[in-house]
């Protein structure tokens, strides 16, 4: 890491007993990261397919819709924690939900130290201040990036993030958490006990001080690792998110095929049963499972039941709402009967 700026994270023994992996940053998170990558002007050759395509359907409604959230994209320097803001939920509306409802403090913390040129002053001054028009564009302009930039590979992109955890429990089977700080991302973090470095934008000393640390991998967040902590409870574990597509290869064949031919996992399940597993793969509500497959909401609730009594997807309650999620068994009975 010689001639780069590194980040050092501090461990203790009971940071190591409680570092933890989780499979994605959310929906939200990944949204963010995404559009970044859009508003990028270098961006790595793998990334061209879907940059490409999306760029052919911004037409001047939609970059309209994307201007706000793009406009708190900093030039340089640390940008705005979506996962502080929105959490890590794979549905995008439990990320909005969230968004909505975070207190205005949290939400000051998180602007007041960006530089944000492009931004309206009116609006990020209302914004800041804890108005809630100003916060719901902010809320549609994150729900509209997400339908044009994430939602069409969500599937693919939870298959990936589900592989890779796999892959790090594996190696933390064979080998203990301290083999996996040193596999993790080896082109960005490197471990030297009780230290992990990580090429980072700034030297900067991290202390968990028995915190522990949650690794998670993310699909959009490219050449770089990104340390998020949460402003407003000191007491949460720093999150480390580090590339999911890493290899090269892997890389490679990410955005080369369609959509896939769903025939076969449709014999086995039944064709309505199988698309709704897809659509529970991008996570959903049973009121969106229902629209979606233009089904009565109890129809829905009862291919649901079904799917879960396979162990296939999890659900649980929030608020009022019963919100859906792939397992891992799901994902991969959905890409091999997809042919993947």
């Amino acid at each position: 890491m010689g001639g780069t700026s590194v980040l050092r994270i501090h461990f203790t023994a009971d940071d190591l007993a409680r570092t933890r992996t989780v499979s994605t940053v959310g929906a939200a998170a990944e949204t963010g990261h995404a559009l970044t990558l859009l508003t990028c002007p270098n961006v790595p050759a793998v990334f061209h397919p879907w940059r490409q395509g999306l760029r052919g359907r911004l037409d001047a409604s939609l970059s309209r819709r994307l201007r706000p959230l793009a406009s708190l994209l900093p030039h340089s320097g640390p940008g705005l924690d979506l996962i502080a803001l929105t959490g890590t939920e794979p549905t995008i509306e439990s990320g909005v939900d969230r968004l909505l409802s975070t207190s205005d403090t949290v939400l000051r913390l998180e602007l007041e130290h960006l530089s944000l040129p492009g931004a309206a002053p009116g609006w990020l001054r209302a914004l800041a201040d804890g108005d809630q028009e100003a916060r719901r564009v902010l809320a549609d302009s994150l729900d509209a990036c997400y339908r044009a930039a994430v939602q069409p590979h969500w599937q693919r992109m939870r298959g990936q993030l589900d592989a890779v955890r796999a892959d790090w429990a594996r190696t933390v089977l064979e080998g203990g958490i301290e083999r996996l700080l040193e596999a993790v991302s080896p082109t960005l973090v490197r471990w030297e006990a009780p230290v992990l470095k990580v090429r980072f934008h700034r030297e900067v000393d991290v202390r968990l001080n028995g915190r522990g640390l949650v690794l998670v991998p993310t699909v959009f967040l490219v050449g770089r690792a990104e340390l998020l902590t949460d402003v407003a409870d000191e007491s949460a574990s720093p999150v480390l998110a580090v590339p999911a597509l890493a290899d090269p290869l892997a890389a490679a064949a990410f955005w080369g095929d369609g959509e896939p031919d769903r025939r076969p996992l449709g014999a086995l399940l039944g064709r309505t049963r199988a698309a709704a597993l897809g659509v529970v793969a991008e996570g959903c509500s049973t009121g969106e499972l229902a629209r979606r497959l233009n089904i009565s909401a109890a129809a829905a609730s009862q291919h649901a039941g079904v799917l879960r009594e396979a162990n296939l997807i999890t659900t649980r309650r929030r608020g009022g709402a019963v919100l859906h999620s792939i397992t891992p068994l799901g994902t991969d009975l959905l890409n091999r009967g997809g042919g993947r």
